[in-house]
């Protein structure tokens, strides 16, 4: 009987050993990425894909992180930056949170800026930066049509498939930025100012240097201003990058000493130029309220602000306090994601669960599944594309 007991015991045991094999291959199967990414089709009879340059400070990482997952698809580029006050460790972490996502590991579409230039948000470091940013953006990648810059601050209010989806009908040689000649009160304030930003000169203070006097407004172009948040186009970019004429090199001297220059260099190089001044359209796609006369900055959104926000039809929006709940209600209500995961989109086919990321499988990266927020957004769109020849959104 002892002996019977035992072989009971025995195949029990090894019975419960084989289902808790199964069970771990079962949960491996639905948990493992792809061996091989889908291929990632380019061009103009393919969905268009973007550049992002996600850019943040002193302990923005798991901001940047959070952000990176809302915006992320497998046919974009991404380009992320963490300030030079931020710490080498902080940047490290920043990898290794990368590495945790599967969909990241395979399509390498990723980079982490190692050794970041110093740059002020008030000074023409940044536009340096976005300069920078760019050109690196376009090294590792020839494919991407448009180039978005967000900082820490943002969010975005659509899906990437929704942002695709929308802009495969617009004409990928196009520019949404706010723009106007009617400098108002910062021509005396911004613009004929003398300031020197001490990021140029690596130097220890944050904040920027001003002159005693001031100096005239230009006669060889013309100033314009307008929102920094910009969406361009690859072809305007190699532009200010390779110029084949000097002009975004002369402004770019000028706009050295300029106060918040990012409001005002590429909106003035568009305007000013005769092959791109007609490639405006003017709005910048983003989502903010100002105080009245508005300040440096715009509001902090919050719970309250969410429901006309989601109905803005804007693509992103600004500013957010890190980690407000108004941010897990996007998640939630707009991009369907859980926390620490990928947005899911037509590319996403692992099975939808508590314990499993539905963006760790993925089938064919260049089908798009558009949310309800696409036709907000493409309502926007075709709002602005009909304002296209009026007078205010001409470069006058």
């Amino acid at each position: 009987m002892g002996a019977e007991k035992k072989w009971l015991f025995t195949l029990f045991s090894t019975t419960i050993f084989s289902i808790l094999l199964l069970l771990l291959y079962s949960i491996s199967v639905f948990s493992s990425p792809r061996l091989f990414p889908s291929l990632v089709q380019h061009g103009l009879h393919s969905p268009p894909a973007f550049a992002y340059y996600l850019f943040g400070g002193k302990g923005d990482k798991d901001r940047i992180f959070r952000l990176l997952l809302a915006v992320y698809h497998p046919r974009n580029r991404y380009l992320l930056q963490l300030g030079a006050d931020a710490s080498d460790e902080e940047r490290y972490r920043l990898v290794l949170a990368l590495k945790s996502v599967p969909a990241v590991r395979s399509f390498e579409n990723v980079d982490v800026i190692g050794k970041p230039d110093r740059f002020s948000s008030m000074g023409s470091t940044h536009i340096a930066a976005t300069l920078h940013a760019a050109a690196m953006l376009m090294k590792l990648d020839r494919g991407w049509d448009w180039f978005i810059a967000l900082s820490a601050l943002d969010y975005p209010l659509v899906t990437q498939d929704d942002l695709s989806h929308v802009f495969s009908s617009v004409r990928r040689d196009l520019n949404f930025i706010d723009h106007t000649s009617d400098l108002g009160w910062k021509e005396d304030q911004r613009v004929l100012p003398i300031v020197v930003d001490p990021g140029i000169y690596l130097a220890r203070r944050t904040k920027i240097f001003h002159a005693t006097q001031k100096r005239l407004m230009p006669d060889a172009f013309k100033v314009f201003t307008g929102s920094p948040w910009v969406v361009l186009s690859r072809s305007f970019l190699e532009f200010c990058l390779f110029g084949w004429d000097n002009l975004p090199r002369t402004l770019l001297m000028y706009f050295n000493n300029v106060m918040l220059s990012e409001e005002s260099y590429f909106h003035s190089v568009i305007c000013n130029s005769p092959e791109f001044k007609n490639t405006t359209v003017n709005g910048d796609l983003r989502y903010m309220i100002w105080d009245s006369p508005p300040k440096t900055e715009p509001h902090f959104l919050n719970g309250s602000d969410y429901d006309q926000m989601a109905q803005s039809g804007a693509a992103f929006a600004r500013q957010f306090q890190k980690d407000d709940p108004v941010l897990d209600m996007i998640d939630e209500k707009i991009l369907k994601c859980g926390r620490n995961r990928a947005v899911p989109g037509a590319w996403c086919t692992g099975r939808r669960s508590w314990w499993v990321d539905p963006c760790s499988q993925w089938g064919d990266v260049n089908v798009l599944k558009p949310g309800p927020q696409a036709k907000k957004l493409e309502e926007t769109i075709l709002n602005l594309l009909d304002d296209w020849n009026s007078p205010s959104n001409q470069c006058t």
